[in-house]
């Protein structure tokens, strides 16, 4: 197997622009109403919109590679960071690595990435970690850099990197180029081609012992940032995580060939998927602030309760919607107070009702829809 970067050409990428121009005016176009939208929520709103996507992505990221880590003591190490009261909550050194990662991330959106800022994100992303020889430094093991799957006996490599004794070079010239390929370089690029490339080829290198996809998620991420006149999070590992499986076949398939269209036209589908589900989110939490306005004292401390519980939820729901016996252990109620609250909410037009009997299920009677998955032949 010839990988792109044994290919003579590297690292030369060869691409169709024009069968991006869509995606990336529906990039640009999408991120004024995402900015415009935003403008509606108070400083309070606007906070806890930050603290909640950069928890996501900070749990989504680390999800993709299979470690799972607590929403909420990410949620309070970001608060923290942020000089944000917190409720103390204790995170682990993962958790707190990556919440201070991505504060870091969001806060300097707009400052040019450099290889400190890179080696600073593995030091914090590998916070903790005791079984690994290079942090916050390019990789020098000699053992090939491999990406397997399957039985030890028999394993599967679904792609091979440069060896160590090559990263530093490699990365030399990947640093060039993005600072070539800057908006205000000497070759600008539109901000999800730059993006995509971006993350190929740094996948593509695989400079760090471990800890690349989030490093390297997080690099896509800060270029769509700076692609936009007022950086705003576009919130890409969620939607990636839930696409996990095709993002690693798009990924392998990519690391085969130099001409990546199909690679950055699928990129470029699932950042503009990405873009609405933020965008899904303000629109939840302007609905969230007058629902609750409107509602203003009708509501008792347990309904008040069970409401903010679902909508930490947020757009996608509550799984399968709120039950009553769901109510029931949220707010410590017995079963004929339970049916009382629920039954005044559905009156105020909290929530609406539908199913009968054990099967009843209650929903947040919102606007705000979840954002569907996009194809290639959406933004063609």
């Amino acid at each position: 197997m010839t990988w792109n970067w044994q290919q003579e050409a590297w690292p030369e990428f060869t691409w169709d622009q024009r069968k991006l121009m869509r995606a990336e005016a529906l990039f640009i176009e999408s991120a004024g109403v995402l900015i415009g939208t935003a403008k509606h929520l108070d400083a309070t709103e606007r906070n806890a919109l930050t603290i909640e996507l950069m928890s996501h992505e900070a749990v989504d990221t680390s999800a993709i590679e299979g470690e799972p880590l607590d929403r909420d003591s990410v949620q309070s190490s970001i608060r923290r960071h942020l000089g944000l009261a917190g409720d103390h909550r204790r995170a682990s050194p993962a958790e707190a690595g990556i919440a201070e990662m991505m504060v870091d991330l969001y806060e300097q959106a707009s400052v040019p990435l450099t290889e400190a800022t890179l080696f600073r994100w593995h030091q914090l992303i590998t916070n903790g970690r005791t079984d690994l020889h290079d942090i916050g430094c390019y990789r020098t093991h000699t053992d090939p850099m491999q990406i397997v799957s399957g039985a030890l006996h028999d394993p599967k490599v679904h792609f091979e990197a440069p060896p160590s004794s090559q990263v530093a070079s490699e990365m030399q010239r990947f640093w060039d180029w993005l600072q070539r390929s800057a908006p205000k370089g000497e070759a600008p690029l539109p901000a999800i081609t730059r993006a995509g490339i971006a993350h190929l080829w740094f996948e593509s290198i695989h400079p760090f012992e471990d800890g690349n996809g989030r490093v390297g998620r997080a690099v896509s991420e800060k270029i769509l940032a700076q692609g936009l006149t007022a950086p705003v999070i576009t919130g890409m590992a969620g939607t990636l995580l839930q696409h996990r499986k095709t993002y690693y076949t798009e990924l392998e398939r990519a690391h085969r060939e130099l001409e990546i269209t199909d690679w950055l036209l699928w990129f470029a589908a699932k950042t503009i998927e990405a873009q609405q589900r933020t965008l899904r989110q303000v629109e939840f939490i302007l609905e969230k602030s007058h629902l609750l306005s409107r509602l203003g004292r009708q509501l008792n401390p347990r309904q008040e309760k069970a409401l903010l519980r679902l909508f930490a939820a947020g757009p996608e729901g509550f799984l399968g919607g709120l039950s009553a016996a769901n109510y029931m252990k949220i707010t410590a109620s017995p079963p004929a107070t339970a049916t009382r609250d629920l039954a005044a909410l559905v009156t105020m037009g909290a929530l609406t009702r539908a199913g009968i009997n054990k099967a009843t299920r209650y929903h947040l009677n919102i606007a705000a829809e979840p954002a569907s998955s996009l194809e290639i032949a959406d933004i063609l």
